[in-house]
């Protein structure tokens, strides 16, 4: 007969289970405590400003929804939104296609200094965008720019970069891809390779070339980071403005102010800060609304 041993209850040690219990709220309070104080408090400030004739200094009246009902009927206002909205659509499927063919090339099993060319493609992410813009400014400037200076060396005419709107704004378009492909391709290499390698085998076996591969297996099994990238992509055009003002402050004139640039001037250079709050919550709404649309559809998408 066996002797049943005696049991011994273990407990951990108290100062262990009060560290779980207290490491997580601390961290939880801290993030709680920025977020109230960088985002919730402005936002609610910002909120009481459009409802008010506040320029900035002094006392403020309350005009009711003055400032909103003014936006509707402001043609500078509908001219920056439509530009920004045009800016988006140009922004986010060029550097869709740009990052997921650099991640796609990167990750290749055939490509040759993939290590360099990760930082290379990387490289433009992490600078300024201020800075970004004026790298592009000598590039496409009409008068000392380097692509004008070779296109006049090869016999051709100065292309208006600066002062034809159209060329202007795709240019801006062209600096913001490049200086965030690098970012987008990161998140398109680590999707590309938790891609089972079991399912291209497969597929090979098949007979399926590169090409169906990528569209049958690879685009498929990176949709949910496909959509954090246009999601991201999208909400970063809506706000863009450092790129813009370094490159050409909107120009020529005002034809390219986007509508953080109209915002901006609006509170800032005209002390109406109550009318540009107003622009702000209608710009925030925006956002919102193509947020919660794309999570709609994402989500509609994964339920198929």
């Amino acid at each position: 007969m066996t002797k049943r041993a005696p049991d011994v209850s273990v407990s951990p040690p108290r100062r262990r289970r009060g560290t779980y219990v207290f490491a997580p709220l601390v961290l939880i309070a801290a993030n709680v405590v920025l977020f109230s104080l960088f985002f919730v408090w402005p936002a609610a400030i910002g909120l009481v400003y459009s409802f008010t004739n506040y320029t900035g200094v002094g006392a403020f009246q309350f005009t009711g929804l003055d400032n909103y009902q003014h936006l509707i009927e402001d043609s500078a206002f509908y001219g920056a939104l439509t530009r920004t909205l045009l800016y988006a659509v140009l922004f986010v499927p060029l550097n869709f296609g740009l990052s997921l063919l650099a991640a796609n090339l990167v990750v290749n099993k055939h490509a040759k200094g993939a290590s360099v060319a990760r930082v290379v493609f990387f490289v433009p992410w992490l600078l300024s965008p201020i800075v970004v813009g004026v790298l592009w400014r000598w590039l496409f400037g009409e008068n000392f720019g380097l692509v004008n200076y070779v296109i006049e060396k090869l016999g051709g005419s100065a292309v208006p970069w600066q002062s034809n709107a159209d060329l202007s704004l795709i240019v801006v378009v062209m600096a913001a891809s490049w200086a965030w492909t690098g970012f987008s391709m990161l998140l398109f290499i680590a999707a590309i390779k938790n891609v089972p390698v079991s399912y291209y085998e497969a597929a090979a076996l098949d007979g399926a070339g590169p090409w169906r591969q990528f569209v049958s297996i690879t685009l498929p099994s990176i949709a949910p980071t496909s959509f954090i990238v246009i999601l991201l992509n999208t909400i970063n055009a809506m706000k863009e403005y450092p790129v813009f003002v370094a490159l050409n402050n909107g120009g020529p004139g005002t034809s390219n102010n986007l509508l953080v640039q109209y915002i901006y001037e609006t509170g800032f250079k005209r002390g109406q800060i109550g009318y540009a709050s107003a622009a702000s919550f209608v710009l925030m709404l925006i956002l919102m609304t193509v947020a919660l649309v794309q999570l709609f559809v994402n989500r509609r998408v994964e339920n198929r």
